[in-house]
């Protein structure tokens, strides 16, 4: 008998254009290929056209002298520094404002949008009119408003408000002596003899306070205080075990910072005030001494705070909004107050549902402080896209490395509240 065989094969598969997955991987390659032809396009275009007007490319223009001055600088700078200098000095000033500003917004947007949940008739006409108000006016205009029609019609220098600390630690010291610490009250009033003037200034050219200058043994003084920030950790974790098992509170606030100042202060005692103060001084028609914050840095901060804190607001109602009430209840048939529900009970709860929309939040308001170029602010992009641009003419390098530092300070910000987001998320059982 014949052997028969046959094979598991079945017949060969003929290309079609009526086979989907022939015509979808033509598309696609298609498709690459042409945007890869018009990236060459835009690419060879851009270098010609460089070419014909004598600029350079490339990133070596960061070494040249930068030729121009910076009004708020948290770094060492000159104007015969490079750009590349004047980059970090841009990106500094541009994280400033949005940790400032969140932290700001964040603590603002909470209390507002409590405080539109209140019973008090007063207390939430006046939250949900701050909400309604500050959502619904532009942040470009907020900004303009702050810096021309508060900060611009304030005092000059000569006239300015004055704020003394003098004799408040004048009284400090009276009262330290007369309680038997002779060596605080002592210091006390060191500190208040060498405030001949007052201490900060507040005018149209800004905010001017005491500049601190630490002394070597300064660095004693902040090791204790990043051992007391271990301890106080340790302690927390530990009172909160203590709470799951006992149920009983403990004052971590309090005794948490007993252990942060106590240690400070008295190793700051025993080394003889390793701190000392540069106090601002009325020279000619600016202030000499001290340090200025620029006008224009609060306004910006000011109106991003206040602006992105009515989005913030609502997010935190609809927060708290999305917990059953019947947890709420259930603290106050337990004799929970008010106050310690919403911090012990409600809040936890509603972080799951505030934290992915406050991402956002942050991120815009980060996005928005390229707006402070309307008032002048130095930022990033003022210095680098604005001022670099025009005098080098690097427009190619200069705008994709600006889009870069906005593309990897909103994925750390995105990472970061990623992480907070599974931390206090609800583990279900």
């Amino acid at each position: 008998m014949a052997d028969v065989r046959r094979s598991d094969e079945g017949p060969a598969r003929r290309w079609s254009w009526t086979d989907p997955a022939l015509r979808s991987a033509v598309i696609q390659v298609s498709l690459a290929l042409i945007l890869i032809w018009m990236a060459w396009s835009f690419f060879a275009n851009a270098q010609a056209n460089l070419a014909r007007q004598g600029i350079a490319s490339g990133f070596g223009f960061l070494e040249n002298s930068a030729g121009f001055g910076i009004t708020q600088t948290l770094i060492p700078y000159s104007e015969s520094m490079s750009y590349g200098r004047a980059f970090l000095v841009g990106l500094l000033n541009t994280l400033l404002v949005a940790v400032i500003g969140i932290i700001l917004a964040t603590i603002i947007g909470f209390f507002m949008g409590v405080a539109r949940l209140s019973q008090n008739v007063v207390i939430k006409a006046l939250a949900s009119a701050y909400v309604e108000i500050t959502r619904n006016l532009p942040p470009l205009f907020q900004i303009l408003f702050w810096y021309l029609a508060v900060l611009s019609t304030m005092p000059g220098p000569r006239q300015s408000w004055r704020f003394g600390a003098q004799p408040a630690l004048g009284v400090l010291g009276d009262w330290s002596n007369a309680i038997g610490l002779a060596g605080l009250g002592d210091w006390f009033k060191g500190l208040s003899a060498g405030m001949a003037a007052p201490g900060v200034f507040l005018s149209n050219r800004g905010l001017v306070v005491p500049r601190p200058l630490f002394e070597p043994d300064f660095n004693i003084v902040l090791a204790v205080f990043a051992v007391s920030v271990v301890a106080v950790f340790l302690i927390a974790r530990w009172a909160n075990k203590r709470r799951e098992a006992t149920g009983q509170q403990f004052p971590t606030f309090w005794v948490g910072l007993a252990v942060i100042v106590l240690p400070a202060l008295v190793v700051s005692l025993a080394l003889g005030s390793p701190v000392s103060f540069e106090f601002p001084e009325l020279k000619g028609f600016n202030f000499v001494g001290g340090i200025r914050v620029i006008p224009e840095f609060v306004a910006l901060v000011l109106a991003l705070s206040i602006y992105t804190a009515g989005f913030i607001a609502e997010i935190v109602r609809a927060g708290i909004l999305a917990v059953s009430k019947g947890q709420t209840e259930a603290a106050h048939s337990l004799g929970l107050r008010t106050g310690p529900t919403l911090r012990l009970v409600i809040i936890p709860q509603a972080m799951r549902v505030i934290v992915p929309p406050l991402t956002s939040q942050y991120l815009n308001l980060t996005k928005n402080s390229t707006l402070g170029v309307a008032v002048g602010y130095p930022d990033l992009f003022a210095i680098f896209a604005g001022t670099t641009l025009n005098q080098t003419g690097q427009a190619i390098e200069i705008i994709a490395i600006t889009m870069a530092v906005y593309l990897i300070i909103s994925l750390i910000t995105s990472a970061l509240m990623g992480w907070f987001n599974k931390r206090v998320a609800l583990v279900e059982r």
